[in-house]
């Protein structure tokens, strides 16, 4: 019996320890999500609470969702004001993890404007949709870096190295996009959408978008905005015009019969698609768009 007894402790003994539970990194919608997955590789297990095709500007914290987060190591924002739903949800969710604000850099755009706004915005006073701007998403990936390793010590060199290899990828998306663009005359660069998540896309590759809705797909254009628009349809014969996967297109398919402009396809602003779908990346996203943003300005 003693001998069987040290066999069992001995056998106990030389098998592995339990691995520890992975990090939980909560992000706010499936852009970021994609980012934290590109840094951390296997490391964390990451959750997004506004998933493929829905929309950031429509979310509403659910009860599951408190749940989740109560659980997390570290919550990635984009910040910039578009989840202002972010400090009430942590406190009532009791998070006691990392909050990190991947934009924190990032010089946000006046939506009045179009122009480079302070470095310390107000909630809702500038444009969130940084993330358009491949050279923002480096930004996106060192402050997400920084996070995980901070929480994640024994972790640190996977996660330089991963957004290290990340960023070259990212440099070569903004290389493509560039050489893509360079052919087509400025005149032609011009881009209607469903609602105003472009600018910084605008402002670093020479496009100039317009859209009847403004930066939330939730903003309601007047008649005359809508007429407006149509007007500089015709007059500066726009020929490229494109519905979001995230937005009701009701409205901007009534523009295209009024001003008889094809829809020259879809566009990803705020969500990337499903895992089987075009857009299942940042970097594919930011492909499909171009690919049909080309072939329609051609």
């Amino acid at each position: 019996m003693l001998a069987r007894r040290s066999l069992l402790l001995l056998s106990a003994a030389l098998l592995p320890a339990a691995a520890a539970p992975p990090l939980v990194v909560v992000a706010s919608f499936s852009i970021l999500a994609d980012l934290v997955r590109q840094v951390a590789g296997g490391r964390v297990r990451v959750v997004s609470l506004v998933g493929p095709d829905q929309d950031l500007h429509a979310y509403e914290p659910r009860p599951s969702d408190l749940r989740t987060l109560a659980g997390a190591d570290m919550l990635v924002l984009n910040g910039l004001g578009v989840e202002g739903w972010s400090a009430r949800m942590a406190q009532a969710s009791g998070f006691k993890g990392r909050i990190v604000v991947a934009s924190k850099g990032v010089r946000p755009l006046h939506p009045a404007t179009g122009g480079a706004a302070g470095a310390d915005p107000a909630e809702g006073q500038y444009d969130p949709h940084a993330w358009q701007d491949v050279a923002n998403v480096k930004r996106y990936v060192a402050t997400i870096r920084d996070g995980l390793a901070a929480i994640d010590p024994a972790g640190a060199d996977a996660y330089r190295a991963g957004a290290a290899a990340y960023l070259v990828q990212l440099d070569r998306l903004d290389a493509d996009i560039r050489a893509a663009y360079a052919p087509i005359p400025a005149a032609r660069r011009r881009v209607i959408t469903t609602h105003d998540a472009l600018a910084y896309y605008g402002r670093a590759y020479g496009l100039e978008f317009r859209a009847p809705l403004g930066l939330s797909t939730e903003s309601e254009p007047t008649a005359k905005d809508i007429a407006a628009l149509e007007r500089q349809i015709r007059g500066e014969h726009i020929t490229a015009l494109f519905f979001e996967n995230i937005s009701n297109n009701t409205l901007l398919g009534q523009i295209a019969r009024d001003t008889g402009v094809r829809v020259g396809g879809e566009l990803y602003s705020d969500a990337l698609s499903p895992p089987d779908g075009p857009a299942a990346t940042y970097i594919a996203m930011m492909r499909h768009n171009l690919v049909q943003i080309v072939a329609a300005l051609r």
